[in-house]
């Protein structure tokens, strides 16, 4: 589909971080390196919720979607800038940048979901440990997962179908490392107003929905904890919500820095490097920050390692076994 009627446009510009070719290399390997971590390190945390029947539970399923989810994010930025950077190339295609858009919002909304998702499942069984089983069915965990993907899909097809509207000027820097759709439509040159409301009231919809709930969520928690009278107890169901809590808070404060810093000083270049906060970091530091404040995940990953162990020299014996 032509970007516009009145417009050849072929391909965009992705300006990136520094325009110093001294600096790339050091770009080049510190994402490089960001981005392997965040993908053995997710794909670490689905293996073993997945291998190990102590955590086929609600909240470890979710736990498992999100971090498939925060591979699937990072993954959509984050190669293309290490192939640009690589071959000292900054063009992406009207195409590419179109479909890097669609992936990226469809990813980030359902980031955003699965936290929502997450905090009431903690809600139901800090608050209604008793009914717990019978409300965090199978299916109504899938069902959650299923309407978060629906809703992400939906919302990005939207976004994409009114950016496909616009027309744009013949030469376009993006001054950032990724096509994101407040820059697409503030390069646009055919009138953006519908496109902005659209935009705005989404945001408004999509993360501050989920917001509220995990707002009120977690005022819920508190207070049912702070009737519990034992203080073990009380360590005890603070600490099955501190890695969900931790992860919620780095994702929204990153975000919400971002586009408020954005708005307020119109720094490009500024706003690209903070961005790298909620889109490359925020999905690296979730697996550390459930493995490491999580004593399910620390008991599965000693577990997982001891298998491990023991199927090695199993597997070379076999090997030389005439």
């Amino acid at each position: 589909m032509e970007p516009g009627n009145d417009t050849q446009l072929l391909e965009f510009l992705l300006l990136g971080f520094s325009e110093g070719p001294e600096l790339q290399s050091l770009i080049f390997g510190l994402f490089l390196s960001m981005y392997l971590i965040t993908v053995f390190g997710n794909l670490l945390i689905i293996l073993v919720v997945s291998s190990d029947s102590h955590l086929h539970t609600p909240m470890y399923f979710f736990l498992a979607n999100l971090s498939f989810v925060d591979i699937c994010f990072t993954s959509t930025t984050v190669p293309k800038m290490l192939w640009n950077i690589q071959t000292q190339s900054k063009i992406i295609t009207y195409e590419d940048c179109i479909t890097q858009m669609n992936f990226f919002l469809i990813f980030s909304v359902l980031d955003i979901y699965l936290l929502a998702v997450m905090a009431y499942d903690r809600f139901v069984a800090i608050c209604h440990p008793l009914q717990y089983t019978v409300i965090m069915n199978p299916r109504l965990c899938g069902l959650l997962v299923l309407v978060s993907w629906i809703t992400s899909v939906l919302h990005s097809l939207l976004q994409t179908s009114m950016v496909l509207r616009l027309s744009f000027c013949t030469e376009v820097e993006i001054p950032h490392f990724l096509c994101e759709l407040n820059q697409l439509i503030q390069l646009a040159c055919s009138d953006t107003f519908l496109n902005n409301v659209v935009m705005y009231l989404a945001a408004v919809l999509l993360a501050g929905g989920p917001l509220v709930g995990i707002l009120y969520s977690y005022s819920k928690i508190v207070s049912s904890i702070r009737g519990i009278s034992s203080a073990q107890d009380k360590y005890k169901a603070f600490s099955t919500c501190a890695s969900h809590l931790s992860v919620v808070s780095l994702f929204y404060c990153t975000g919400l820095g971002v586009y408020l810093s954005s708005a307020a000083t119109q720094s490009s270049h500024s706003s690209a490097t903070a961005s790298v906060m909620y889109t490359v970091v925020t999905p690296m530091l979730n697996p550390f920050i459930y493995s490491l404040r999580n004593r399910d995940i620390k008991g599965a990953l000693r577990r997982f390692s001891a298998m491990a162990v023991r199927k090695g020299p199993v597997v070379l014996r076999l090997k030389n076994f005439p």
